[in-house]
């Protein structure tokens, strides 16, 4: 697991292939397995593959969501607020362990961002996906998650690169 935190990076440009439907399969287990606060599950997993609709994805907001176009698949990640207050959270925890698992079966991801992002006409972006998708107005969309098999190489971060600085041990109270 550590190799693959290690080794994953926002990828945004893909091979023109299918991730292949095994992969897709143990993409959608990893997420249902993710936690969730008291185990709620008030999330929603949308797997779009077909190009016109990944085209219209990578119009949700003006800038940085084209990667999704460029994907063979996307992963709306959505939750319903009324069934847990940490559903932001729980969508976030799911879609990082998506991230992890695409990097663990050689596969490359990138986190575009939706909540609290707006469409170029103005209204937000998780109102034009639901109109893109046909999801119901209880959804809210927190991200899209573009996946395939990567077409640019990034190398993992260099460890001495890392803000370690932002790290503090404790071994007891403080003086």
């Amino acid at each position: 697991m550590l190799e693959a935190v290690r080794n994953r990076r926002s990828i945004r440009r893909y091979q023109e292939r299918p991730v292949e439907a095994a992969d897709v399969e143990r993409l959608q287990e990893a997420m249902l397995r993710a936690p969730t606060s008291r185990n709620l599950q008030p999330w929603r997993f949308v797997f779009v593959t077909d190009r016109e609709s990944l085209q219209a994805l990578a119009r949700a907001k003006p800038s940085f969501g084209e990667s999704v176009g460029r994907a063979p698949l996307g992963v709306v990640i959505c939750a319903d607020a009324s069934v847990s207050d940490c559903w932001i959270e729980d969508g976030s925890i799911a879609a990082a362990t998506l991230q992890l698992v695409a990097t663990d079966l050689g596969l490359g991801s990138c986190w575009i961002q939706i909540r609290a992002r707006h469409h170029e006409d103005g209204r937000p972006a998780e109102e034009y996906i639901r109109e893109v998708l046909g999801l119901p107005t209880e959804l809210s969309v927190l991200c899209i998650v573009a996946v395939g098999y990567p077409a640019e190489n990034k190398p993992p971060k260099a460890a001495e690169s890392l803000s370690w600085d932002r790290v503090e041990v404790r071994q007891g109270p403080p003086d």
